[in-house]
């Protein structure tokens, strides 16, 4: 049953912890360097050991594309392309653009690049995700990214699940490839004979997808070390409990770590919502897995005011806010921490997770504090620029070549003397 806490202190019921990474460290790393070092006949051996897939080929084929299209119902097809357009709508919105200023013989700038290839993990564990597929690979594909490839595990029949093939093709995706795990990580972060090495990794996973982005960090770009799925709902007394036990539970499905928590004002809803919870556990498809997120990790936070549920919301930064009141919208300047905001009453975060355009790729684990959603800035790089002629050089030159010799940095001074005859 989910725990109702009326003395509380934030710090003391959230359930984070350091990750400790130590059990799988040394595992991971055997794995980079094993395909790092022997490449595609890694990837093969290890999809058959933790997949129990025999795979001839890595890459998918053009005919397993094809494939999967058939075997999908028309209405669920439009569903994936409608979903599509609107995350394309949204992340279009994002796209910078670079500036120049000019003044007395100088001029300054900033550009924007592509990267050349971004490597998208999905995973395949307890669930499949296309959802994922679109979220990761769009805004890629609108950054102006040369080459998006995707990685994803295999059945053991070694084939990728039709549903995931369709999303990869109506995203976008140049090339997927049938491997998961560190591995795939290993293989986006190095290259093989045949996964081109990528600049930027992004897409979830369990702990040994996470731990290897952490070690591949710095060969290559990474978007976040993702954790358990979260959600808060700040909910007042006029919410409806069914609504709200939906919600927490929505997000308690994903895994047994996952964390649903109900900050609220009101005895009543608190004690409703745990009644109604308990309710809806029973028959739900993925009930062991959403019962233990519960008992393990949900809890219902009764406070004095809106207000403070705010606060508290703050204080736990979670990767997805609901604020189920009135006027939600007169709260939003003071939602300081959260990676997704829904706003009303009749806004589930479901419809984040498929369909409403905003990234569901989110900040976990209390880094909400600091970091963003996955947008199209993961896929780009900035570069500054600098043009002087003579004449702003020798407007500039006394304090530069002062600036550099307080420093002892006389090469510095120099290679400014120099072009103005004064070494």
């Amino acid at each position: 049953m989910i725990k109702i806490f009326r003395d509380y202190a934030v710090s003391d019921i959230l359930s984070r912890e350091i990750d400790d990474y130590g059990e799988y460290e040394e595992v991971v790393k055997g794995i980079l360097a094993d395909v790092r070092a022997r490449g595609d006949e890694a990837l093969k051996e290890y999809g058959k050991k933790f997949d129990g897939a025999e795979l001839d080929s890595l890459e998918v084929t053009e005919e397993e594309f094809a494939a999967a299209e058939g075997a999908l119902s028309e209405d669920y097809k439009r569903v994936v392309r409608t979903s599509a357009e609107n995350i394309a709508a949204f992340h279009s919105r994002q796209v910078r653009e670079g500036f120049e200023v000019r003044k007395d013989g100088v001029l300054l700038g900033q550009k924007y690049t592509p990267l050349s290839v971004a490597g998208v993990y999905v995973p395949g564990g307890t669930a499949s995700y296309p959802s994922t597929v679109l979220m990761d690979i769009i805004p890629a594909k609108i950054a102006g990214v040369g080459q998006v490839i995707m990685v994803t595990p295999v059945k053991a029949d070694g084939k990728v699940k039709p549903e995931i093939l369709y999303a990869a093709k109506v995203a976008g995706a140049d090339r997927v490839f049938k491997t998961g795990g560190a591995q795939a990580i290993a293989a986006l972060a190095y290259g093989t004979q045949t996964v081109p090495r990528a600049d930027v990794i992004v897409g979830p996973g369990n702990i040994y997808v996470a731990l290897a982005k952490k070690l591949v960090y710095g060969t290559v770009n990474i978007d976040m070390i993702a954790g358990p799925s979260e959600i808060l709902v700040i909910a007042d007394g006029k919410s409806d409990p069914v609504f709200v036990a939906a919600d927490l539970l929505s997000q308690a499905e994903h895994d047994k770590l996952a964390s649903a928590v109900l900050v609220t004002d009101s005895e009543r809803l608190a004690e409703a919502v745990q009644a109604e919870v308990e309710r809806q556990l029973c028959g739900m498809e993925r009930e062991e897995i959403a019962r233990a997120s519960i008992e393990n990790n949900g809890k219902i936070i009764v406070c004095e005011s809106i207000e403070k549920a705010v606060e508290i919301s703050n204080e736990i930064a979670p990767e997805h806010l609901e604020v189920c009141v009135d006027d939600p919208v007169s709260l939003l300047p003071e939602i300081k921490n959260a990676g997704s905001i829904f706003l009303g009453r009749y806004t589930p975060e479901a419809l984040g997770d498929y369909y409403a355009g905003p990234n569901h790729t989110l900040p976990t684990g209390g880094s909400a504090r600091f970091s963003s959603p996955l947008s199209v800035d993961n896929f780009v790089k900035r570069s500054s620029y600098i043009c002087y002629t003579r004449g702003g050089l020798e407007s500039a030159a006394e304090d530069v070549i002062k600036f550099a010799e307080s420093e002892g940095l006389c090469g510095h001074a120099n290679s400014v003397k120099v072009r103005l005859n004064k070494a």
